[in-house]
């Protein structure tokens, strides 16, 4: 089962870090989970809309110059990434998911994140892009037809697969409360792979083993990696 660890190893290193990202794979992580905004100036590794929790600033992300979100102190003497820094954390041989909150031009888009992906040392077979929007999803299939999409979900729905089999998806990345043993033998009977997020306790990450999903986000690889021994 793979070990992502979300927002890097979160619970050890400020989130959405460059320092997350690299304890994440000293702790033998698989891949990394990242979450992004497209900035006028370029794509930025970023959890929320506002300042506030992370950088400790007034205001939202999208609204704030590049140069004043670029020298923001996001807990450790850390900085938000760019794209390309987070990409540059990951060795060719792990995982990368790139989470999108928010996207306002595709085309542009697809470039940055290509040009990134081109300039790293990155396995695209091993590239998950995934988000909320699946409009935005269906939009970069379309344009980069052989990069896998991961159809994110909080909920169980009727039918669970829907999104993933309009999307051509490569896997379903269901949230922990959402998920049972069926939803996930459903999924894998329609050739889907099933990641878990966030599952931080021993007793899911055991459970969900025992299910056969393909992988977990945790904020906690460190852990992971001893109980999924």
């Amino acid at each position: 089962m793979l070990i992502f660890a979300h927002r890097g190893a979160s619970k050890a290193a400020p989130e959405n870090s460059v320092k997350a990202f690299n304890l994440a794979f000293e702790q033998n992580a698989d891949g990394i989970e990242f979450d992004t905004y497209q900035h006028d100036s370029g794509i930025v590794v970023f959890h929320d809309r506002t300042l506030a929790r992370r950088a400790r600033e007034p205001g939202y992300l999208l609204d704030t110059q590049w140069e004043t979100l670029r020298k923001m102190d996001i807990g450790e003497g850390e900085r938000i990434p760019t794209l390309a820094e987070a990409l540059n954390c990951v060795a060719g041989n792990k995982w990368c998911n790139i989470e999108i909150k928010h996207l306002q031009d595709v085309d542009g888009w697809v470039h940055e994140v290509k040009t990134a992906v081109q300039q790293s040392n990155i396995d695209t077979e091993k590239l998950l892009i995934s988000s909320f929007n699946h409009h935005w999803l269906q939009a970069i299939a379309s344009r980069w037809s052989d990069v896998k999409i991961g159809a994110l979900s909080a909920s169980y729905e009727l039918d669970c697969t829907a999104s993933a089999r309009a999307l051509h998806a490569y896997s379903v990345n269901i949230a922990l409360d959402a998920v049972d043993k069926e939803f996930v033998q459903t999924a894998q009977q329609e050739g889907f792979d099933v990641f878990v997020y966030t599952v931080d306790e021993p007793r899911d990450m055991l459970m969900l083993k025992g299910w056969g999903v393909a992988g977990i986000f945790t904020n906690v690889p460190d852990t992971a990696r001893k109980v999924l021994l």
